[in-house]
């Protein structure tokens, strides 16, 4: 879509079908909302639901906050991947469904049995990515596995926001679907942890859903915090989980790799990939800190305790949540800092 929008002609070649589903915790951030729309996708009210700001909870503390720019939107995988593919073909994306890639070659890529030809190769194909190996673009020495599971339950949403439980084992997320529906995703470091067995670790949220009715299988997915040394070589670039992540703790992967897609669109437009690069790395900046900071506490459960007493102050979490989902100057992100490692010190005294 961002290189439809440039005058540029782009061809998606998938082995998959739409609408591809993928286990996660269906919550899209405000900038995430924002740099979706600015690809020309809108969502309609009736697909999806707003959500107001982010609780924390954890053996009944609670810590929460609202957006003070913009919405939260909770939604389904498959419907995003709908709605997206339908404004890409109204864009003029041509799409190859059903066409595995199986070579790559410096004048295009083998898509099923057809050889397309490209001035430009973009890698959408996850943390997993063949173009990556292909392209010789190798991962960095950072990479963090954790593992996600997720199931839809039909209950009424208790929360105009999205719930994430913090537990021994790690977290659980719930976002308020619809009227009558909730995504309930467990992250954590152990690749065996099966969402029913988790639950048991998070008493509150499992007397909540205790009588729900589940709606959907349960679906496992791999999120890990991972970075590349290069995101492009020659004339292919990676965008997207294949570029490199941040693990699913922060809620951006979804943004990110939008924001991504307008930054290779308008590298590609001017015909240098370098630019890529630079605005990759910057945009990476603040959810790499942030995954960062969060995998810390999930880590150290007294640290952890310490940062979830001092973000029972509503007003702090709301300044960190206003640097985090909008546009912030250093003095921001140096005055909420400053502020939260005041809390910090005031917990632990």
């Amino acid at each position: 879509m961002a290189l439809q929008q440039r005058g540029l002609r782009a061809v998606v070649a998938d082995g998959m079908r739409p609408p591809i589903d993928k286990a996660c915790g269906e919550g899209l951030m405000p900038a995430s909302v924002s740099a979706l729309e600015a690809l020309g996708v809108h969502i309609p009210p009736e697909r999806a639901r707003r959500f107001v700001g982010v609780g924390f909870n954890e053996n009944g503390r609670r810590g929460e906050g609202d957006f003070s720019n913009g919405y939260g939107l909770a939604i389904r995988r498959t419907v995003l991947h709908a709605e997206m593919v339908e404004r890409a073909e109204q864009c003029g994306v041509a799409f190859r469904w059903g066409a595995p890639v199986t070579e790559l070659r410096l004048d295009g890529i083998t898509a099923g049995t057809e050889h397309l030809r490209a001035r430009w190769i973009v890698g959408a194909d996850g943390s997993r990515s063949l173009v990556r190996g292909w392209a010789h673009l190798e991962h960095s020495s950072r990479y963090h596995p954790r593992y996600a599971f997720r199931r839809h339950y039909r209950i009424a949403p208790w929360s105009a926001r999205m719930e994430v439980y913090w537990g021994p084992l790690g977290q659980a997320y719930v976002t308020p679907l619809g009227p009558e529906e909730v995504c309930v995703a467990v992250l954590s470091r152990h690749p065996r942890l099966r969402l029913d067995a988790a639950l048991l670790a998070f008493p509150e949220l499992r007397a909540k859903i205790a009588d729900a009715l589940p709606i959907s299988v349960e679906r496992g997915a791999v999120t890990s915090m991972h970075s590349l040394r290069r995101v492009w070589r020659d004339n292919v670039a990676l965008v997207g989980d294949a570029s490199g992540g941040v693990d699913a703790i922060t809620g951006e992967g979804l943004g990110l790799s939008f924001r991504q897609a307008d930054a290779l669109a308008t590298a590609i437009h001017h015909g240098d990939l370098r630019i890529y690069q630079q605005q990759h790395r910057r945009l990476a900046k603040v959810p790499s800190l942030t995954s960062r900071l969060l995998l810390l506490m999930d880590s150290h459960p007294s640290l952890r305790r310490r940062a979830l007493r001092a973000l029972t102050d509503r007003n702090l979490f709301h300044r960190l949540l206003a640097v985090y989902t909008g546009p912030a100057s250093a003095r921001d992100l140096l005055g909420a800092g400053m502020r939260l490692g005041l809390k910090l010190l005031e917990s632990g005294a």
